[in-house]
């Protein structure tokens, strides 16, 4: 009866799954960001530089009353993207999509770079300043920008559960199975040790989560991208035809690529959303937080983060799995009740482990260097930290999501009830703040907490496909709603690009570019 009650409950997530991740989504993903690019005449490109002067320039310039710097928004953003999507999910990737999934992923990835610019421009466009801190995202700028409170709410919803409830366990569970397999440790042990550190951390709030944000995240980056190089050095022979395995599989003209041509796109397009979360809506959650003068600066910096994570971190991963052939790509895998899944094979590789596509590739082509322990060892460090950060960034996208839902459901009582209003404003001043927030908060990292034990329990296929969805349908919602909201993005980029031009520093003023529902900036 358990059994047959678990097999019920998987086929229903696989079904909302497959509606979600249906193929309109990826043609959606793509398409939006090909007319955004187009649209900004490749701004992630032509201003590829700015980006960088932009990023750097703001190290070490945190030391504000309220926001923090464009270079903590982008380590946060960096936090979030780069976790185990780009070690588990991009070997799963390679293992139901095929070698050429990866080249989609860059396809997303660059056109991607336009949906964050356009995401987070209207982030900081439409943010409020909430008790010294900078709230903003999908949620407000829906709000705001396309005078819908009902999807703005809706949205709020599914961020605060997908990323305080559905996407924290996705981490732990990679850190628990690499670590248990490395170190022997009982994965529930690990699940206890992520979740005590998590809570240290996320106690603190923003300015905490921004401060080993920028320490850890771009630390961990840099050695993941040295560790691959080490190891391509050693395959150095291989790496020419690795890259063309890569593009003959994108567009099918190779034995598996063909046979497969559909899954390749649509692998590539839907983990390269989950890794770089480009038009997910979560990267403008942090874009909000940063203080600049104008929009559109924290807009490029954003989109900067989507080529670190994909072009560089994810790549490697690829590159290395590929050239070590420590992958099988799978046809079909057909759960058996009270026993392992079967698995057919398209392309089976003697140095792969045989099921299910996961971490162990990517630990198996490092071991063909340093030897398999120390492979596991090193993978096992570096998804711990990877994953962690990731979890840090997915509690701060709940918590900005569930402080909207609250202070929206608030100004109802407000409207509604009148006479409430000098009784919750007296109980504000008495406690400081919003004592109902402060709950709500505190719930919020108790869910968030536990999540994160129970993801180091739980089998990894499950955690995955419940992630999926919840990004999937931030997704939909956010592309949609940066797709009507463009052309005050594209208002923005003028207004800078004008500003730049005449050598003059841009201030913004949506007055001047008749952007209503910005009232942040109007009282600067």
């Amino acid at each position: 009866m358990v059994l047959l009650d678990t097999l019920h409950i998987t086929t229903v997530i696989n079904t909302v799954y497959s509606w979600v991740w249906s193929p309109a989504l990826v043609g959606l993903c793509l398409l939006a960001g090909l007319y955004f690019s187009l649209r900004t005449r490749f701004v992630q490109v032509r201003r590829f530089g700015e980006m960088v002067r932009l990023l750097f320039g703001s190290v070490g310039k945190d030391k504000k009353k309220s926001g923090i710097s464009s270079f903590q928004a982008f380590a946060m953003a960096l936090s979030g993207r780069v976790g185990t999507g780009n070690i588990v999910g991009v070997a799963t990737a390679i293992g139901f999509g095929g070698p050429g999934a990866i080249v989609w992923m860059w396809i997303i990835a660059f056109v991607g770079a336009g949906s964050a610019f356009v995401e987070a421009t209207l982030a900081q466009i439409y943010k409020e300043d909430h008790n010294g801190q900078f709230r903003g995202g999908p949620a407000y700028y829906i709000e705001k920008g396309l005078h819908s409170p009902f999807f703005g709410m809706v949205f709020a919803v599914l961020a605060a559960v997908a990323c305080g409830v559905f996407l924290p366990p996705v981490q732990c569970n990679g850190i628990a199975l690499a670590c248990s397999r490395s170190f022997g440790v009982e994965t529930w042990i690990i699940g206890v040790v992520v979740a005590t550190l998590i809570a240290l951390v996320i106690i603190g709030g923003v300015k905490r989560i921004a401060n080993v944000a920028q320490i850890v995240a771009p630390f961990m980056a840099i050695i993941y991208i040295i560790l691959s190089l080490v190891v391509l050095a050693a395959h150095y022979s291989i790496v020419p035809e690795v890259f063309m395995q890569m593009l003959r599989g994108a567009v099918g003209v190779n034995e598996v690529g063909g046979a497969l041509l559909g899954s390749t796109i649509a692998w590539g397009v839907k983990r390269g959303i989950y890794s770089n979360e480009a038009g997910q809506g979560t990267g403008a959650i942090v874009a909000a937080a940063a203080k600049v003068n104008h929009p559109v600066k924290q807009g490029l910096v954003q989109a900067f983060s989507v080529y670190i994570d994909t072009l560089l971190v994810c790549t490697a991963t690829a590159v290395m799995i590929l050239a070590c052939r420590t992958y099988n790509v799978i046809e079909s895998v057909t759960p058996v009740a009270g026993g392992e899944a079967v698995v057919t094979y398209l392309q089976q590789n003697p140095n792969a482990p045989v099921g299910e596509p996961g971490v162990f590739y990517t630990t198996g082509a490092l071991g063909t260097v340093i030897g398999p322990r120390a492979g596991d060892m090193v993978i096992s460090i570096a998804l711990f930290f990877f994953a962690f950060t990731t979890i840090m960034a997915y509690y701060y996208y709940a918590e900005t999501n569930l402080v909207y839902i609250f202070n929206r459901w608030r100004r109802r009582i407000y409207k509604k009830h009148p006479e409430r209003l000098e009784e919750l404003e007296r109980a504000d001043r008495t406690f400081g703040d919003d004592r109902g927030e402060k709950i709500i908060v505190w719930i919020l990292r108790v869910s968030t907490i536990g999540a994160i034990f129970v993801g180091s329990l739980t089998g990894s296929g499950i955690v995955w496909t419940i992630g999926d969805i919840g990004v999937g349908a931030m997704a939909w919602i956010n592309i949609v709603a940066i797709l009507l909201l463009s052309p005050k993005a594209l208002r923005a980029l003028r207004d800078y690009e004008q500003a730049r031009k005449n050598g003059e520093e841009p201030h913004f003023d949506p007055k001047k570019l008749d952007i209503e529902g910005s009232e942040f900036w109007e009282t600067l």
